[in-house]
């Protein structure tokens, strides 16, 4: 698996930020500040949880990843929102990785 499309979304989304609100959603949601990029966030979650849902039923999941990637999407956008990208949370996980579970979630 390559990081690259997640380096290249990163660099777009931050150049969005400067944007025009007329000329690009990501401004327009940056615009509208952090309240409105939660709210997203918050929307895609839940068509996210339905679809899987609705995977497990069907066997179908192209639903379901396509509302993985909007949910990523926005939860891309919000960190750049805050300052930070993709990058940030590789890093995290990757430090986590070969950690329980249980262990990690008690050391928080």
């Amino acid at each position: 698996m390559s990081d690259l499309i997640l380096r290249q979304l990163c660099a777009v989304l931050e150049s969005r930020k400067q944007a025009s609100a007329e000329d690009s959603y990501v401004a327009d949601l940056h615009s509208q500040g952090l309240n409105k990029i939660l709210e997203k966030v918050g929307e895609e979650a839940v068509e996210t949880i339905l679809a899987a849902r609705d995977a497990e039923q069907s066997g179908n999941n192209k639903p379901l990843i396509g509302e993985t990637a909007d949910l990523w999407f926005h939860s891309l956008v919000m960190l750049s929102h805050l300052g930070e990208d993709a990058e940030a949370v590789l890093k995290e996980l990757e430090r986590r990785f070969g950690l329980s579970g249980l262990e990690e979630k008690a050391n928080r």
